[in-house]
């Protein structure tokens, strides 16, 4: 079971903001070995979605993203920054972190589309969630990424 937070910026708590960066980290940087600039001066304007878990009576980010409003990168809304931790992968936490982050964007700016910056190898993936291919491939930091609308 995943216990759902979604907050401002300035409504995390600094433990809860050093774990994002820390998996952000760990993901991003680390496991995919793509060197970029992570903390990109969004953050301070996006909605922070963390998917927490309790294992073993200690509590765990499984999955994170951040909703940014139209008008902040894209003229659509976005999701971006999207996150399984290694702990928690191949559990249905993505799935289930698509599914809220979807529907809490939508709550937050009803009547907007949904882009995303995806890694080409999820297409799919988020082709199951109602996203359409809008890019050729591209490059970015290394890694082919599409962008996407809903």
């Amino acid at each position: 079971m995943i216990d759902w937070q979604l907050s401002s910026f300035n409504d995390l708590t600094p433990a809860d903001l050093y774990e994002v960066l820390a998996q952000r980290q760990d993901v991003f940087i680390l496991e995919q070995t793509c060197l970029y600039p992570d903390i990109d001066g969004l953050d301070p304007v996006a909605h922070h979605l963390l998917g927490w878990r309790t294992v073993e009576g200690k509590r765990q980010l499984a999955a994170y993203l951040r909703i940014l409003g139209p008008g902040v990168k894209y003229d659509e809304m976005s999701l971006g920054r999207v996150i399984t931790t290694k702990a928690a992968r191949g559990s249905g936490a993505g799935r289930a972190l698509l599914n809220e982050g979807i529907a809490c964007a939508e709550r937050l700016h009803p009547g907007h589309r949904i882009r995303i910056g995806a890694q080409q190898y999820l297409e799919a993936f988020y082709q199951s969630f109602g996203f359409g291919t809008v890019s050729a491939p591209y490059d970015e930091d290394g890694i082919m990424h599409i962008d996407m609308l809903r």
